[in-house]
């Protein structure tokens, strides 16, 4: 993570100490350690400090406890980085992957939270590009607030599946997919200095997606292709069917695993390494009802 000199970007530092602290009691409880696990998760609470009701965002506090009053979209310096890091609030609104249950809750539920999903992708930069990418030059790719071209907003477009509209998150990849991610000089749309957006790019074309690393699930988005299938490491293959997928028909209408009904945009590690056929019936409209 990079830092201006003498500066400590503190809501980035606080929001992904609270993941690491989950991660680090994920594996304490693997090990048995049930004391360590639970001191972790505790820690793994701490992002709930900087919620700011006003702004529905995380944000920055001093030394005494009180808000510090800034611009989300805007303030903090080159990078932002004197609250966040290289992003604005608008894309630190949704860094709590390891609790995204408790964020939902912060928000005031469901719908709430799909409200804020929507105004982040319809959110204006509120002043010119030029001045906008001055200080902000990795939050890139955008559709509105939303940074398709740096690492921490790749997740985003998925939390749709978490609110109860599947149908979004599909609409979404599609979408993203289909603008920046081009066969052509265009093709890349930011920041790929980890992996990351190569790794984002591989699974949403495959149709699915882990939003939380560490937890042994993926989720269900839109698949770019037809059929596609994944030789595993002990020798099974998992499959995913897509019928009728296109840039028009990118709606899931009914699903299946495995031959059994699929109601849920989820799957699990599990399930893809015993192999197997994930089938997805494409259409032209949402199936609304679907994953719901």
């Amino acid at each position: 993570m990079g830092t201006q000199l003498g500066k400590t970007p503190a809501v980035a530092v606080t929001l992904g100490g609270a993941y690491d602290d989950w991660a680090v009691g994920q594996l304490a409880s693997t090990l048995g350690k049930e004391a360590d696990a639970k001191r972790f998760a505790q820690r793994a609470l701490n992002y709930k400090n900087l919620y700011d009701p006003k702004f529905k965002m995380f944000m920055p506090k001093d030394d005494k406890g009180n808000w510090v009053p800034i611009d989300p979209k805007w303030d903090g310096g080159m990078g932002a980085r004197d609250y966040y890091d290289e992003n604005n609030g608008y894309t630190y609104q949704w860094q709590v992957q390891h609790d995204i249950a408790g964020l939902r809750d912060l928000m005031g539920g469901a719908a709430n939270m799909e409200a804020n999903l929507d105004q982040l992708f319809r959110e204006g930069l509120g002043r010119s590009k030029y001045e906008f990418w001055s200080k902000l030059p990795d939050a890139t790719g955008n559709v509105g607030q939303f940074s398709m071209g740096n690492e921490p907003s790749f997740h985003i477009p998925y939390l749709y599946n978490y609110v109860g509209a599947p149908w979004k998150t599909q609409k979404r990849i599609r979408f993203l997919l289909d603008v920046w991610y081009k066969d052509n000089i265009f093709g890349i749309p930011g920041d790929e200095d980890g992996g990351g957006m190569t790794a984002f790019v591989v699974f949403s074309s495959l149709g699915f997606y882990p939003v939380t690393p560490g937890e042994p699930v993926y989720t269900i988005g839109s698949p770019l292709f037809e059929e596609s299938s994944i030789k595993l490491e002990n020798g099974k293959t998992f499959k995913l069917v897509a019928k009728g997928a296109s840039v028009v028909n990118k709606y899931i209408q009914k699903a299946k695993l495995n031959g059994k009904v699929l109601e849920k945009p989820f799957f699990t590690h599990d399930e893809l390494m015993n192999g197997g056929v994930l089938e997805l019936e494409m259409g032209a409209k949402p199936n609304k009802n679907w994953g719901k």
